[in-house]
């Protein structure tokens, strides 16, 4: 008696149930193919309509210019110079090239020149920082067991090596050499870029990572003092030396990302990979 009287209503139960699953389920694939079928169900909004630069506001810009000044500073300068470089004469193929640092050392060129024992008491400096330098990274390496500014140095001036043979720039007529600069003996070098400022940089970075901070400091200031003496020697375009700063940041940074990779790859035990590849 039960059953009998519990089966029509458990049927129109499962009637309703199944109905509302149908609705449900045909709703859901409506909504689906409106979102994916390109035009039917939701309608899209004009490209045009949705550019970001139409929801900037006033706020934005004042944002903007307060939190982010360093890239509206280059955006001023790209405008600027995209003036200077459209309206500026080239330099003729018979002229010397034009180098603003050549013209903002002239005096000190002009000194140099005139007097060559102070031109060579320089170069010899130069030498000695030169020789810090190397004495410094090869420590990082020997002593220190940390590899990372050889590693940089070796990619520094194997690029320098290829980037100055592929374009050879001609020396300044106005070079004002010396028997005891590096290289020593005033012998054939390349001037893109320059390996005194790259190296300089590079010795410096290290020495932050390790707080040696008035050592960093130092290498600054003496790097800043070679860079004006190759202007004034004409020993370097001003262009190989800003290069050289870069490329000394540069190739520490991928001495990282070459150390990071090789420290989840290599096969070494663990106590050598923390020697090598700290």
């Amino acid at each position: 008696m039960n059953g009998a009287t519990a089966s029509p209503m458990a049927s129109a139960c499962s009637a309703v149930t199944t109905t509302t699953t149908v609705k449900r389920r045909h709703r859901h694939k409506t909504t689906v193919e409106g979102d994916l079928g390109g035009g039917r169900g939701m309608a899209k909004k004009p490209l045009c309509i949705q550019a970001s630069f139409l929801k900037w506001t006033v706020a934005d810009a004042v944002h903007v210019a307060r939190h982010h000044w360093m890239p509206c500073l280059f955006a001023l300068g790209l405008l600027f110079f995209m003036g200077v470089e459209y309206t500026l004469k080239m330099v003729p193929f018979s002229s010397p090239p034009f180098d603003l640092g050549f013209v903002a050392t002239r005096s000190l060129h002009r000194v140099l020149e005139s007097w060559p024992e102070l031109n060579t008491l320089l170069a010899g400096l130069n030498t000695v920082f030169v020789g810090m330098q190397t004495s410094y990274i090869l420590w990082t390496l020997l002593i220190e067991g940390r590899p990372r500014a050889t590693i940089s140095a070796l990619f520094m001036f194997t690029c320098r090596g290829i980037l100055g043979y592929s374009t050879q720039l001609p020396l300044p007529k106005e070079f004002v050499g010396s028997g005891v600069d590096f290289p020593v003996g005033n012998v054939s070098f390349f001037l893109f870029f320059s390996g005194h400022v790259a190296g300089s940089v590079i010795a410096s970075l290290d020495m932050r990572r390790m707080q040696r901070w008035e050592m960093a400091w130092t290498f600054d200031f003496l790097n800043l003092l070679q860079a004006v003496r190759l202007l004034a020697t004409r020993g370097h375009y001003t262009i190989d030396l800003a290069v050289g700063l870069g490329a000394g940041i540069l190739f520490d940074s991928l001495a990282a990302k070459y150390q990071e990779s090789k420290s989840k790859s290599s096969l070494l035990d663990p106590a050598s990979k923390e020697t090598l590849l700290a």
